[in-house]
Order: C-alpha cells, then sequence, then structure tokens
C-alpha cells in the first residue's frame, strides 16, 4: 500500500464510496471516516499528487474540480447554512493525492 488512499482505495473500487458527484474526470464523495458531521471529498480520478504538483496543462482539470467543489459546497451550505472548502499540503496531507474537505458543522473527534 502506498500513501496514496484515493488511488489505492476509492478509485480502484477497493474501498466502496457514497457518491454525491461524479463527472468523467471527478469524484465527491462522502469521507469514509468524517471529521466533520457533513464531511465530502473531492478528488481527480487520475493521480495528481497535491496542489503544487498541478501544471499549466491540467487547467481544464483544476477547472472541473472547482466546478465540482462548487456545486458541493452550494448543496451543503443550502442544506445546513455555511461550509468549509480546504485543502492540505506537506505534512499536512496524509493522502499524497489532490483533494478538498467539503464540510459542515463542529469536530467529532
Amino acid at each position: 500500500m502506498t500513501d496514496d488512499f484515493y488511488c489505492d482505495e476509492v478509485l480502484s473500487g477497493r474501498t466502496p464510496v457514497d457518491v454525491v458527484i461524479e463527472t468523467p474526470t471527478v469524484l465527491a464523495y462522502h469521507h469514509t471516516r468524517p471529521f466533520w458531521p457533513v464531511h465530502i471529498v473531492v478528488i481527480p480520478k487520475r493521480h495528481v499528487a497535491s496542489l503544487l504538483a498541478l501544471q499549466v496543462e491540467d487547467a481544464p482539470l483544476l477547472i472541473e474540480l472547482v466546478q465540482v467543489i462548487q456545486q458541493v459546497a452550494t448543496q451543503v451550505v443550502e442544506q445546513h447554512g455555511a461550509c468549509r472548502v480546504l485543502t492540505n499540503l506537506g505534512r499536512y496531507q496524509d493522502s499524497k493525492h489532490l483533494h478538498w474537505h467539503v464540510s459542515a458543522g463542529e469536530p467529532l473527534r
């Protein structure tokens, strides 16, 4: 197992997920071990190590990721009144696959 949970588990189908939105290149799903009452993860379907690894040629993928994040965030704000959108880098990034968290509520842990 590598340090890429998203490729190794989610995108391989080994870990089933509750899909929120799926496009040909982006997947948004409910976190398998949520930190907040509402916790949705948005990932590209192809491996990108992090936000810092994006290249100029990744612009279409980044635009689609932001569009999906916007759709998810809109749903969460409509249902819960607010949300946060974040990505982690460096030692804060447990899985070395670009991903965003869209969350609402107080931490569960």
